[in-house]
């Protein structure tokens, strides 16, 4: 399960188990509260603070746990509804959040990571993808939302719409990571930017973000109602 560690001021958010490489991080109900529980101790320090969240081997996350989804048909509506929640919580964090991707990055987990303030991917490895065309997933009109306000317009419609697999050096290129790294950089890199920005935290911050995401946050937490469970089963 997730974890937490702190270099100085940053708390790093280890997506995966320690000391255990190459897990998927799939999001599932148990893995999102233990993010909670873990973000509620990083909003429990005081003084200068951020956050960066990465992961170990050769996934960042490959996205929901469709096979939890599967055999649990009756409770998507309410999981989708608890991950947007998630969302909405690293979306207006009052602390400089920044996603440090050094594997692959899909579905679900590509929403996740524009939720934070800042992303960096390796660049020589590792897709970062929004699969929903090729594998038959419609969007929640939250996460639409969000992304939409995250990113220009042209790599808003190629990302959603093309489900095409973008490596480090094209993610910068169409805008949807802010920097690339090599791998023996990467979290140190995150880390530094992170604590450039560590003195900025407080509820001055969480109140910008809230003011600049409302129309968002206010979509992600509508009801989630419809998600398609014969769709869910098919993939």
């Amino acid at each position: 399960m997730p974890y937490l560690e702190r270099v100085a001021d940053v708390f790093v958010l280890n997506l995966g188990s320690r000391g255990v490489d190459d897990t998927e991080n799939r999001i599932s109900p148990d893995w999102v509260a233990e993010i909670n529980t873990l973000l509620d101790e990083v909003q429990a320090s005081s003084g200068a603070a951020a956050l960066v969240t990465t992961a170990t081997g050769k996934y960042f996350s490959t996205g929901v746990d469709l096979s939890w989804g599967a055999e649990n048909l009756d409770q998507i509506n309410r999981f989708i509804g608890t991950v947007q929640e998630l969302l909405v919580r690293f979306l207006t964090l009052p602390m400089q959040t920044v996603a440090a991707m050094q594997g692959h990055t899909f579905g679900g987990a590509a929403f996740f990571v524009m939720a934070h303030d800042y992303r960096i991917m390796r660049s020589d490895r590792g897709f970062l993808c929004f699969p929903g065309v090729n594998i038959g997933a419609t969007y929640s009109p939250g996460t639409v939302d969000m992304v939409r306000a995250r990113l220009a317009p042209h790599a808003f419609h190629e990302a959603l719409t093309t489900g095409r697999r973008y490596g480090g050096g094209d993610a910068m290129a169409l805008g949807l990571v802010d920097a690339v790294s090599t791998a023996d950089s990467l979290l140190d890199d995150a880390v530094a930017r992170a604590g450039e920005l560590a003195g900025t935290r407080g509820d001055v911050l969480g109140e910008i973000k809230r003011t600049m995401y409302a129309n968002e946050v206010r979509s992600l937490l509508n009801p989630v109602a419809g998600v398609d469970e014969m769709e869910w089963a098919s993939n």
